[in-house]
């Protein structure tokens, strides 16, 4: 007989048989996996003002009667990507503005800019600024403290490289001329003020309505070493701005950080002659280059960069340079005295980013 045989009692197994049981599917394992999300497309589309402990200030409406500032945070999958002052924001969820209400941000529009910096010229981590300005408005001390023209260049190299409009405010006028310093920024395309503490000075205190001209229109961050007088300038053109100030060290010389975070402020020109939008930023000693690529900086002297497209392949365009088609123009007095004056300024430039060339 063999063990196979059917003869066996099947009844012996029954305390066995399971196939009563019911089980739960796992809805995990069930599901097919897929990176497809949401469309949102009821999501409303605002400026970030500015953050705070993962709490985005987020500006909805600008412009219209509906215009209100709501809070949000956001989307899991954006916990990558930095979110910045001046992103144009998607938002779903609760936008109404209301006390105690929160939405949420699932996503950025494309930015037209980004101004980003490292914090050494070594270093490939980007440290990103701010989104979407169009204008930089660069803010060094005559004196007190002493103003410095290596700190001003990196500002100018990092403007070029983003795409943005560099313009410069000299404050302090009335305790040292700056005449000197700002020779060394002959030509560049640089739109220069002048400003005095004292409002009796030569020139005559602030010159608000001609920088405010220069705002109105224009998204601008105001960058600048600690001490300036950055955001004693930010409080004058934004009454309710609020900014922090602080006084230079008589000992170091050195200006103490007041403004400790990024935020856009609305500009509101007098008479009603239009609006801008001032960004202040924390006061900065150092400002690395790592992320800058040394081709944007040619780039901004058009009509240079046309001449040195009959440079050879991998020239420097430095002053040193062999067959350089800039060095040969300038000596060849193709270039004209504002044109030497802009090929200084240039290679000023790319000397001070001469590690990346």
């Amino acid at each position: 007989m063999s063990w196979l045989d059917d003869d066996g009692d099947d009844d012996e197994l029954d305390e066995f048989d399971e196939s009563q049981i019911r089980t739960r599917p796992n809805p995990k394992a069930n599901r097919p996996r897929t990176k497809r999300r949401p469309a949102h497309a009821d999501a409303e589309t605002g400026r970030v003002l500015g953050v705070d402990r993962g709490r985005y200030s987020v500006l909805i409406g600008e412009g219209t009667e509906a215009e209100r500032t709501i809070t949000a945070t956001r989307a899991r999958e954006l916990r990558r990507m930095p979110i910045v002052t001046g992103d144009a924001a998607r938002v779903v969820g609760d936008t109404s503005g209301d006390e105690g209400t929160l939405s949420r941000i699932i996503g950025i529009v494309e930015r037209t800019s980004l101004l980003r910096r490292s914090a050494d010229d070594t270093d490939q981590v980007e440290r990103v600024i701010v989104a979407n300005a169009d204008q930089m408005l660069i803010v060094v001390a005559a004196a007190d403290p002493e103003p410095r023209e290596r700190l001003v260049d990196r500002y100018l190299v990092a403007a070029l490289d983003a795409g943005i409009r560099p313009l410069l405010v000299v404050t302090k006028t009335d305790l040292a001329d700056p005449s000197e310093f700002l020779r060394h920024f002959e030509g560049l395309d640089l739109q220069v003020f002048t400003s005095a503490q004292d409002p009796t000075a030569e020139h005559g205190g602030m010159p608000l309505d001609e920088i405010g001209a220069a705002l109105v229109g224009h998204s601008t961050v105001f960058v600048g070493h600690s001490g300036v007088g950055k955001s004693t300038l930010v409080n004058a053109l934004v009454p309710s701005a609020g900014r922090a100030t602080g006084h230079v060290n008589v000992v170091t010389g050195r200006g103490r950080h007041t403004s400790s975070s990024t935020v856009s402020l609305r500009y509101v020109a007098p008479g009603g002659a239009g609006t801008g939008w001032v960004i202040d930023t924390p006061g900065v000693r150092s400002f690395g280059l790592g992320h800058v690529n040394p081709e944007n900086i040619l780039a901004a002297f058009t009509e240079l960069a046309a001449i040195a497209e009959d440079c050879p392949r991998g020239c420097t365009h430095r002053a040193d340079a062999e067959d350089c088609a800039l060095n040969e123009a300038a000596a060849a007095g193709r270039l004209g005295e504002a044109g030497l004056s802009r090929l200084e300024s240039l290679q000023r430039l790319l000397a001070t980013f001469a590690d990346k060339l």
